[in-house]
């Protein structure tokens, strides 16, 4: 048996409306056993426990006790589902922290929650930036982002811009961070005597920790010169 949905005169096609501005669930059928925010509740679930390759309709819907096609009166695909899973937990940046100090300390902060999330829920790497379209949570952290932003005189498109900037720039800190929890790196059957400049530079000693981690000097250093620079 297959994930499909069962076919109906009423199913729309590549041009339907985003999840967010459908019905909870369609008007036709036997009265709800679960609300769309159960489901989206379980899916999280298996995909913090087992990886987002384990989340489909039948396996969220085992986990609620029914049937997957119980689950097509909430959602038409899985790609439904991932929109929602995607959109909740981006809920979890809130609440904001106020914007009342320096906007560049606040956006560190943001960009710091946002990394924590990632590793709260490291399937967020491979959904968040798909093309299906930004939910209410992820319109909400970008008004936040140009509430922090206000005082700056930039254009709002370079404020859009290095929003966007640090949001990618995270990701590439939590995969790093994801990668190095997988395993180190090897050099072990190498023969590195091809490689002088990679040996002399791991032979220099330590130098002292820096005041900042590396995410917070990159966060800084991104979003000053995005900004201030663009401001003049």
């Amino acid at each position: 048996m297959s994930d499909a949905p069962p076919v109906s005169a009423g199913d729309g096609g590549p041009d339907r409306p985003p999840i967010w501005s459908r019905p909870e669930r369609g008007s036709r059928g036997p009265a709800p056993a679960h609300s769309r925010d159960a489901i989206v509740v379980a899916a999280v679930a298996l995909a913090d426990t087992e990886g987002l390759a384990a989340v489909s309709m039948r396996a969220v819907a085992s986990a609620l006790g029914t049937g997957a096609g119980s689950l097509y009166r909430y959602l038409s695909s899985r790609d439904d589902l991932l929109d929602l899973m995607t959109d909740r937990v981006i809920g979890e940046l809130r609440p904001y922290p106020q914007a009342e100090g320096d906007w560049l300390d606040t956006m560190v902060l943001l960009g710091r929650r946002q990394l924590a999330l990632f590793g709260a829920h490291p399937w967020l790497l491979d959904v968040f930036h798909r093309a299906s379209g930004v939910g209410p949570e992820g319109l909400a952290w970008f008004d936040n982002c140009i509430r922090v932003l206000e005082p700056l005189p930039c254009a709002v498109t370079a404020k859009f811009e290095a929003i966007a900037m640090m949001t990618g720039v995270v990701s590439l800190f939590a995969r790093r961070e994801a990668a190095a929890g997988a395993g180190t790196l090897s050099f072990v059957g190498v023969d590195l005597a091809a490689y002088p400049h990679l040996v002399a530079a791991f032979s220099q000693p330590s130098a002292p920790a820096p005041r900042a981690d590396l995410v917070e000097r990159t966060l800084r250093g991104l979003l000053t010169g995005l900004l201030l620079v663009e401001a003049g």
